[in-house]
């Protein structure tokens, strides 16, 4: 149990701003529970998103409160994994080889491909935040949304090589396998289970994490720290457009 703690405690730390009141060590018990927790942390996230919306929903218009969101969003994960998804937009945007593909990706500058990918991705997260808090149903989306994004992150984590034998990526693989896979669905599963309307969140993950790790292995031969960022920034978008498709025109 005290393992179980410290590794959520490190995840929260990993992948978030909110504050963690002490210093947890880092082993491979630890480290395998951290892991285990990405999709939890994301429901923590969701959770505090969802606090904001509560209490600003009768005070400010829905314009106001897209861009709250999508603020406290980003802010809440210290825009980690927004890095990632620029990275990589620069290394698949220079058609270069696949070494010179990894040194962009190192580089701690941004390009032009980079910035491209995040104005894009910012707006499209802009129209469907707004389309979804018109709704009960949008509004509990983003429970599933943020889980499942990192769920997505777990499963590439687990299944996919590293690309490289070291590297933040290859540390936290180094002791997983695919059981630590099943404990990351336990808190998705539990959600589910209360909230049986979104099921169908279900195949479209299973779509989305296919298809996402196909195109890693064919472009990049494997993962990094980068690409997996850019699976929970492209999971998330790929969610918010998923639940306001079946929210429009199948609940709707």
């Amino acid at each position: 149990m005290k393992q179980m703690m410290f590794g959520f405690m490190l995840a929260i730390q990993f992948l978030t701003r909110l504050p963690v009141p002490f210093q947890c060590p880092w082993n491979k018990q630890t480290s395998k529970w951290a892991i285990r927790c990405y999709p939890l942390v994301g429901i923590v996230l969701a959770q505090v998103m969802l606090v904001v919306i509560w209490a600003f929903e009768s005070y400010l218009p829905i314009s106001m409160m897209t861009l709250l969101v999508l603020t406290v969003w980003v802010w809440l994960t210290g825009g980690l994994h927004l890095d990632g998804w620029m990275d990589v937009a620069d290394a698949v945007g220079s058609n270069a080889p696949l070494e010179k593909k990894w040194e962009i990706m190192k580089d701690p500058h941004v390009g032009s491909f980079g910035i491209i990918a995040f104005v894009f991705l910012m707006a499209w997260k802009v129209m469907m935040i707004y389309a979804l808090l018109g709704s009960k149903e949008g509004i509990y989306a983003f429970l599933f949304i943020l889980a499942f994004s990192r769920l997505g992150a777990v499963i590439l984590m687990i299944f996919l090589p590293t690309a490289k034998q070291q590297g933040l990526a290859w540390e936290w693989k180094k002791s997983l396998n695919w059981v630590d896979s099943l404990y990351a669905c336990v808190p998705v599963a539990l959600i589910l289970f209360f909230f049986q309307d979104f099921l169908f969140f279900i195949p479209a993950y299973l779509l989305f994490i296919v298809l996402f790790g196909m195109w890693i292995i064919h472009r990049f031969k494997g993962t990094n720290g980068d690409l997996l960022g850019t699976a929970i920034e492209g999971g998330e978008l790929w969610g918010l457009v998923i639940a306001w498709t079946y929210i429009s025109f199948v609940m709707g």
